[in-house]
């Protein structure tokens, strides 16, 4: 009964929420518990099918459960005749416009061989795929075919990124010579107990470990600070082989430019602790996390070299409902037909892909990977 309910639910959403139809390819990366209440709800978007063969993970798409990095807010299970065994059976059977492939990284392309001839748009967690090869087949399919592949990053949706930038763009630190990072965690769990961290700390699924899963995030605000850097120089380590002996679980990116540098530091080692955010620095002033600081501006925390400045908060404003989550930003771009942009332009995310390709060989041979890669 409670299944004809909820099929009852679906079959009654307004037309207007019905325009465009989703499907999920797996529940393997654990950011699909962040997405799937608003795909669910379904005033943007249709929620047509689930795919998925684990137990666990169908067990906890099908029943009410707490949507993490909220306060206890809730989301209503998928109902069970949405979820299918086969992902490509499920792509013919609900024609999506657009699929969200949840599978560990190296599954990316899989998904867009598959979606791009039909016309399908897709969505994928970050990074774009695990090689740079594989990142380029995509980035071809997706022109080929004409479909837009967005690449979702966490941090794309989050208003005081464009607000660093926008006072980047408009001179007020001056030109940007330093930019630092520090993005991780205490790890992504056990890969012995759990399906995410079992392929997160795979080298051929993932890609690598937490140069992949962190670098990622700073990579691309890198780029999109200072575009492509001469050179990538990077170190990797294994702090708990243990739990992770076959990728490394820390890594610092160094970024080498003709007129600055971005050293960027990836860990599944960090204890909780508070931390001061993005780094960035100007020949005028500096921008660190939400805070801006210029010459001149009072100091705290005691006199002399010792003293900080105290500086003033960035102007951060709301982003548009258009911009503010990825199902809307996808819709948006497809209704209008317009290419993506930002972070979530697809040359941009090649060229992420790029300079991860660099910071893994720079990793295996000790030395410094001269770009561009591709010739």
């Amino acid at each position: 009964m409670k299944r004809v309910v909820a099929l009852l639910c679906f079959l009654t959403l307004p037309l207007a929420a019905q325009e465009y139809k989703i499907a999920v390819v797996s529940m393997l990366h654990a950011h699909v518990w962040l997405h799937l209440d608003t795909m669910l709800k379904g005033d943007k978007v249709k929620l047509v099918g689930v795919s998925e063969t684990l137990p666990d993970l169908i067990q906890r798409a099908e029943r009410e459960d707490v949507i993490p990095q909220t306060q206890g807010v809730t989301r209503p299970g998928v109902p069970a005749a949405l979820i299918f065994a086969d992902w490509k059976k499920m792509i013919d059977q609900t024609k999506p416009d657009i699929v969200w492939a949840f599978t560990p990284t190296n599954g990316h392309l899989d998904v867009v061989r598959y979606c791009a001839p039909k016309g399908i748009h897709v969505i994928m967690e970050k990074p774009l795929a695990a090689t740079l090869k594989e990142a380029l087949e995509i980035q071809a399919l997706a022109r080929k075919y004409n479909i837009l592949v967005l690449t979702n990053y966490g941090s794309t949706w989050q208003a005081n990124q464009y607000a660093a930038q926008a006072a980047v763009e408009a001179g007020e630190i001056g030109p940007v010579w330093r930019l630092h990072a520090v993005t991780g965690h205490n790890g992504p769990g056990d890969p012995k107990t759990s399906s995410f961290a079992a392929w997160l700390a795979d080298p051929v699924q993932n890609g690598g470990g937490a140069l992949m899963d962190f670098g990622c995030y700073m990579v691309l605000w890198s780029l999109q600070m200072k575009g492509m850097p001469e050179s990538v120089y990077a170190t990797a380590q294994h702090m708990k082989p243990q739990t992770f002996p076959k990728v490394e679980d820390n890594a610092v990116i160094i970024l080498n430019y003709k007129d600055g540098v971005a050293i960027l530091e990836a860990s599944w080692d960090l204890p909780p602790a508070q931390r001061l955010g993005n780094e960035i620095y100007g020949m005028k002033g500096s921008i660190v996390g939400n805070s801006i600081r210029k010459p001149g501006a009072p100091a705290s925390g005691g006199r002399g070299r010792g003293a900080q400045q105290a500086g003033d908060p960035l102007a951060v404003t709301p982003l548009p409902p258009e911009r503010a989550e990825p199902i809307a930003y996808m819709v948006d771009h497809i209704r209008n037909k317009k290419p993506l942009d930002g972070a979530s332009a697809l040359d941009l995310n090649v060229s992420v892909q790029e300079v991860l390709e660099a910071a893994k060989m720079s990793v295996q041979t000790g030395r410094a990977i001269p770009l561009p890669l591709r010739k």
